[in-house]
């Protein structure tokens, strides 16, 4: 195989792109999910874009804020290099923004059991994203990847069961 600038890839750069593709659609599928599940707690406490502010006075600001961020985030991994420690942060990035989500969320359902259970699996799945991109791991730990993952699998279904998704 020859790179775009006419040298020749070898066997072990090619499976080493092919592995950075491969976390990179983990990683980018991970952010995609949160951000859905951000958006989905926003729209069902009343929240819309227009609220979010760049100096956030108010949590559900705040929260319009994050995800904003977060689905600009998301939508930029497609125009980027390939950096699956940029792409675990940026999956961690979502994962904060729909906790900051869930948490206005189940402030707006005041007293609801299964909307406190949403929001800490929404946190739970955020710790689990900031472990996998951060320290050592970079983004490329199997074992912490597949925590995140089961994090995210987890907070899709909390959200999905109160309703928010």
């Amino acid at each position: 195989m020859t790179a775009p600038n006419g040298t020749e890839v070898t066997k072990a750069e090619e499976r080493t792109d092919t592995a950075e593709a491969s976390l990179r659609a983990r990683h980018g599928a991970r952010a995609r999910s949160a951000v859905e599940r951000a958006e989905a707690a926003c729209r069902h406490a009343g929240v819309d874009d227009s609220q979010a502010k760049l100096v956030p006075n108010s949590p559900e600001s705040k929260a319009a804020h994050a995800v904003r961020l977060s689905r600009q985030s998301v939508d930029a991994l497609a125009e980027t290099i390939i950096d699956p420690a940029a792409d675990a942060r940026c999956a961690r990035n979502a994962a904060a923004s729909a906790t900051v989500a869930a948490q206005v969320a189940k402030a707006h359902d005041v007293g609801a059991k299964l909307g406190e259970a949403a929001y800490q699996s929404a946190l739970q799945a955020s710790l689990a994203a900031a472990e996998a991109a951060g320290g050592g791991a970079l983004g490329r730990d199997e074992r912490l990847n597949v925590k995140a993952e089961a994090a995210e699998a987890t907070a899709v279904s909390a959200a999905k069961k109160v309703g928010w998704l």
